[in-house]
């Protein structure tokens, strides 16, 4: 597995940790940090578009994006045709964004939940299959279509 990780001034401590954490699992091979370096101020969709662009292509899988509230990371990561990216702040989130969006990208608020519960969070994201069934035909109609 090769995860790509993105977040802005405000998520760069908790992105730190996290791919701290991920350099521990047997089942990542390389994780790639689109940015930010560093806790300085700066603006997410510089960090958010790579990271989408990366997803999309299927270079990495899963996405990470974290930011202050998630919010803005989000939006700026689900612009992407190619991208289904959750804010999750429970594990029961997690699962439900994988089960039945086959969330291929995985939001965290750095300014509203604990470390402890962002790697719950992240292991249930991890862990947890697409279901497939009756919630595949909902996740192809997510895109819009080009010809509106």
């Amino acid at each position: 597995m090769k995860i790509g990780i993105c977040s802005d001034h405000a998520g760069f401590e908790l992105k730190e940790i996290i791919k701290a954490e991920l350099a521990k699992r047997p089942d990542v091979e390389e994780v790639i940090d689109f940015g930010t370096d560093s806790a300085q101020s700066c603006d997410y969709p510089d960090f958010a578009h790579p990271c989408a662009e990366a997803i999309e292509s299927g270079r990495v899988w899963p996405g990470i994006g974290i930011c202050g509230s998630g919010n803005g990371i989000a939006m700026t990561l689900n612009k992407h045709r190619g991208v289904r990216a959750a804010i999750c702040w429970n594990p029961e989130l997690a699962e439900l964004a994988r089960l039945h969006n086959d969330a291929n990208c995985l939001v965290l608020s750095a300014r509203f939940i604990s470390t402890e519960t962002a790697l719950e969070v992240l292991d249930a994201f991890l862990k947890t299959p697409f279901e497939g069934g009756r919630h595949e035909r909902r996740v192809e109609k997510i895109p819009v279509a080009d010809n509106r």
